[in-house]
């Protein structure tokens, strides 16, 4: 992508709700167990409520641009908020998916999996 700043944060979400969905994937895939399991496993990690939680582990090793691309998808005008989110869990979870799909874009994959390992490695429900 040549200038991932010139899209638009639906589009930047769009995107990263893909990737960090595909990385929650790869991290499940570990896991060894049967397909469906492994879905409803999935479904807790990509949900709002998670991906906001995701947000508050890795937000202190953002840099300013960063933050400024999280922001840019937080508050982004959505015309739903799904039944099983606040409103602000549902918003930090699009900045979240923003930031993915810009880091993605930008050719950062590298960062993008680095604070994907944060959170996988931070996050509470590594029970699985």
């Amino acid at each position: 992508m040549d200038n991932p700043d010139l899209l638009s944060p639906s589009v930047l979400c769009f995107v990263g709700d893909a990737v960090y969905g595909l990385y929650v994937r790869t991290a499940l895939a570990e896991v060894n167990r049967p397909s469906g399991e492994l879905h409803r496993l999935s479904v807790e990690y990509v949900k709002a409520s998670a991906q906001a939680e995701a947000f508050g582990i890795i937000e202190p090793l953002l840099t300013l641009k960063e933050i400024s691309v999280f922001k840019r998808g937080r508050n982004f005008h959505t015309s739903t908020t799904p039944k099983s989110a606040t409103n602000r869990e549902y918003h930090t979870a699009t900045g979240l998916e923003c930031l993915f799909g810009f880091l993605y874009l930008s050719g950062r994959e590298d960062r993008a999996r680095q604070l994907f390992g944060v959170i996988w490695e931070g996050g509470e429900k590594n029970e699985a």
